[in-house]
Parts: C-alpha cells; sequence; structure tokens
C-alpha cells in the first residue's frame, strides 16, 4: 500500500467516531485536506482493493480489513508517541509530527517489539488508547472535565485537543496525565472552573475543561 492509501484509511477510520453511517466525500476531502474529487478517485482505488464500501449518497465505510489495517496504522503512530516521549527526550507537542513519518513502517517484528519493549502501554502521551494487533481497543469510560461537579475529583488522562498550542498551554499550567484534580468551584456564567492540581488552585474556561479527559 502506498502512503496515501494508508493515511486515507486512517482518515475514514477517525471520521467514523463521528459519524454515524457512511462518511461523506466532502468530510473526507476537508480531513485530508484536498479536493472532493482526489478523494473520489482514492475511494475507487480503496474499494477495488476491498478495503472500503462506498454506497452513492450513502457515503464510503471501511471494511473489516479496511478497519484492521488503519486500525494497525494508529497503534504504530500511538506506540512511536510512546517511544518518542519516554524514551528519545521528546515533549508531548512535538511526538505527533515525527510519529506521522514512523507509522508507515512496514516491519510488523520491529513493532511488535517496540510494543514489548515499552511494556504494552495502553494509551499513547496524549491518552488515546492503543489498538492491539488484532485492532481491538479497550473500552473507554473517561469523561471530560467539563461534566465535573464542584468536590468531584479524578485523574487527568488525555486530552481531545492535541494540537501543539493547546499541549504547550497545559505545560504552562502544569497540568499533565496522570495528575489528580479536584473541583473547587464552576461559575454558571461562563461555566469555567476552580480547580486543584496538587496544592495549586487556579481558574481554566469551559473550552480548556471541554479538552481534558477524567478518569473519576
Amino acid at each position: 500500500m502506498t502512503l496515501s492509501e494508508e493515511n486515507y484509511l486512517k482518515a475514514i477510520y477517525h471520521l467514523g467516531d463521528t459519524f454515524d453511517g457512511g462518511i461523506s466525500t466532502n468530510a473526507i476531502a476537508e480531513k485530508m485536506n484536498t479536493k472532493a474529487s482526489s478523494v473520489t478517485d482514492m475511494i475507487k482505488k480503496l474499494s477495488e482493493k476491498g478495503l472500503v464500501n462506498y454506497k452513492r449518497y450513502k457515503g464510503s465505510e471501511l471494511t473489516e480489513e479496511g478497519k484492521l489495517i488503519a486500525a494497525n496504522i494508529i497503534r504504530k503512530h500511538r506506540l512511536w508517541e510512546v517511544f518518542l516521549l519516554e524514551k528519545l527526550n521528546f515533549t508531548w507537542d512535538e511526538v505527533h509530527d515525527v510519529a506521522e513519518q514512523l507509522e508507515h513502517i512496514k516491519s510488523e517484528k520491529l513493532i511488535d517489539q517496540l510494543d514489548e519493549f515499552l511494556g504494552f502501554p495502553k494509551r499513547d502521551p496524549h491518552g488515546d488508547p492503543i489498538p492491539d494487533k488484532d485492532g481491538n481497543i479497550s473500552d473507554n469510560a473517561d469523561v471530560l472535565l467539563v461534566t465535573l461537579d464542584v468536590n468531584d475529583k479524578g485523574i487527568i488522562v488525555g486530552v481531545k485537543d492535541s494540537s501543539s498550542s493547546f499541549l504547550k498551554y497545559l505545560d504552562k499550567q502544569g497540568i499533565a496525565l496522570g495528575k489528580k484534580i479536584k473541583v473547587i468551584d464552576k461559575e454558571p456564567f461562563d461555566n469555567s472552573m476552580k480547580i486543584r492540581i496538587k496544592k495549586e488552585e487556579f481558574v481554566i474556561s469551559q473550552q480548556i475543561a471541554n479538552n481534558i479527559y477524567i478518569k473519576k
């Protein structure tokens, strides 16, 4: 498979989390930052390979084989992110772009040994679950920080927004995965929150709270 084909499968896989049923050509084009005509050509190629089912007016869906290939690309990406962060001292806002390149390495033996070397991690540095080699992902019962009430406690386990600017903001505030957090107060006017991490208390906006996953 070409890098472009793999990137399309991964994009359709991710879009499947937000679309109920087929995914439109325009949605894929927006995700891939390309023209709808280019998407149509690629969907045709992937359909011929048995990786995508396309129905006119209903959109595209991955076949079981397509899902497995996409999940394994994501597995490689997230394992490389863990490796870069834990073993090469990259920051969590740097690992994504490098992992985008490393995810296309074909060697299954390398990835299996990387998984074992890292101790079979379940989450990447942003808290996203890592699929196993069969494409299975553990059930996720995490909730967004914004849904917590006053005096609720939890542990930060992930972020919804993994952009570099957001991750740098979290670093500046001392907000990181594994930190214990408690909601001290909520402002009804704008849904901002006063939170406590260790002994420090500070206020975060609704936008920030809506992008942090918590395990209660």
